[in-house]
């Protein structure tokens, strides 16, 4: 009776690992949050929606174009920027290109012109993938550029952000980055032009602090994180317990620090509406 057990859970264990072996690797991943697996041509069909939980993963700049612009209407700009170490600091360099290789960009945004339904924009894209969305010199260059492109050219100004703030390897000349793009946004908005900005998940730090916050009309995807500090640096330097759901789009919605909420199969559609009806006040 003894052997016949043993024998079959020796069995069980043996189909349990060809199963493992018939399934290719990498085929499923775990949400994050919700640790359910997901089978990854689902996530892509949901845009990048935990189908169990709805939590939204964060999407490369080129899916995020694709998904929102005009078929074949995106025309880069500034695609190529050299890069320099300030601060000389120790295998920033190497890690440049490291992450360069991985996403196959330049740096943490790409910005350009393109059309929304055939409306005209100026759009710039943050990438979370590269060194979670961090704004040095380069990222600040861009989208000041981008920015003061649009007011020459009379056009509106769509940014997503998504970014985990100012980057640490490039100190000042990183921070110096907010206020170049607030000056910008300040004569573009002087020029009676719209700003949109778009919130995803997370926008934190000096990317807040400036451009993100400073849209005409913010916007941001359900659950996304914004804010300066983390939730858990505030909570460890007021030595409170924070509400829940602080610093999420919900909680800000609630608050008044932004406009809407948009679904991400919603974002272009709204866009547009906007682009059109600011058009129309425009005349």
């Amino acid at each position: 009776m003894r052997l016949k057990k043993i024998l079959k859970k020796q069995y069980a264990v043996t189909k349990k690992e060809e199963k493992k072996k018939e399934t290719p690797e990498g085929i499923y991943i775990k949400c994050s949050k919700c640790k359910k697996s997901i089978y990854k041509p689902d996530l892509k069909k949901t845009l990048g929606i935990c189908p169990h939980c709805q939590y939204y993963y964060p999407l490369s700049s080129r899916a995020r174009l694709r998904l929102i612009v005009d078929k074949n209407s995106f025309q880069e700009m500034d695609a190529t920027f050299n890069h320099s170490n300030p601060l000389e600091f120790d295998g920033y360099e190497e890690k440049l290109v490291s992450y360069q290789e991985k996403t196959g960009q330049n740096e943490a945004v790409i910005t350009g012109t393109a059309t929304i339904e055939g409306q005209k924009v100026i759009i710039a894209i943050m990438d979370s993938r590269f060194m979670m969305g961090s704004m040095g010199q380069v990222v600040g260059e861009k989208i000041t550029k981008a920015i003061e492109r649009a007011t020459a050219e009379k056009l509106p100004l769509i940014i997503f952000t998504a970014s985990g703030g100012a980057r640490m390897q490039e100190g000042i000349f990183s921070l110096m980055q907010m206020a170049k793009t607030s000056a910008a946004l300040a004569k573009h908005n002087a020029s009676g032009l719209l700003y949109i900005s778009v919130l995803t998940d997370p926008t934190t730090g000096g990317v807040t602090a400036s451009f993100a916050t400073l849209g005409d009309i913010i916007l941001a995807e359900p659950g996304a994180l914004v804010g300066f500090a983390g939730p858990r640096v505030i909570e460890q330097t007021i030595k409170q317990k924070l509400p829940d759901g602080f610093q999420r789009a919900e909680f800000l919605l609630e608050k008044g620090q932004i406009d809407a909420i948009v679904k991400r199969s919603d974002l272009r559609q709204t866009l547009s509406q906007l682009l059109r009806f600011h058009a129309k006040e425009e005349k």
